[in-house]
């Protein structure tokens, strides 16, 4: 019994991801940028864990030009998009490999 207690005490219960619109985020954003609460408050008072704002402050920055040490929305977007490319690509490639070697097999 004591040991259950111990285990559940030292783990936090983890909650359901939550999804938010652009729009909130943005007006989260902003609130951290007005400068009068630091983000540690802005996350307290609306339920969001700290590490999830910074990381919207972040992009935001980012997207802005302000901050250069990440990438932008539309960078992060096209790269993506060109990994997905690059997988199909490379499935192309497999197999027309597999077809040379199949159809100089059946030639021979």
């Amino acid at each position: 019994m004591m040991s259950s207690i111990m285990e559940s005490m030292g783990r936090k219960r983890s909650r359901p991801r939550r999804a938010f619109t652009p729009e909130f985020k943005a007006e989260i954003v902003e609130l951290c940028q007005r400068g009068d609460r630091t983000i540690g408050q802005v996350a307290r008072d609306f339920d969001l864990t700290e590490t999830a704002v910074r990381q919207w402050v972040k992009q935001a920055e980012l997207d802005a030009g302000t901050r250069a040490d990440g990438l932008t929305s539309d960078e992060r977007a096209e790269l993506a998009r060109l990994r997905r490319e690059n997988r199909r690509l490379q499935e192309d490639v497999d197999i027309l490999k597999r077809a040379t070697a199949f159809f100089a097999r059946e030639t021979r």
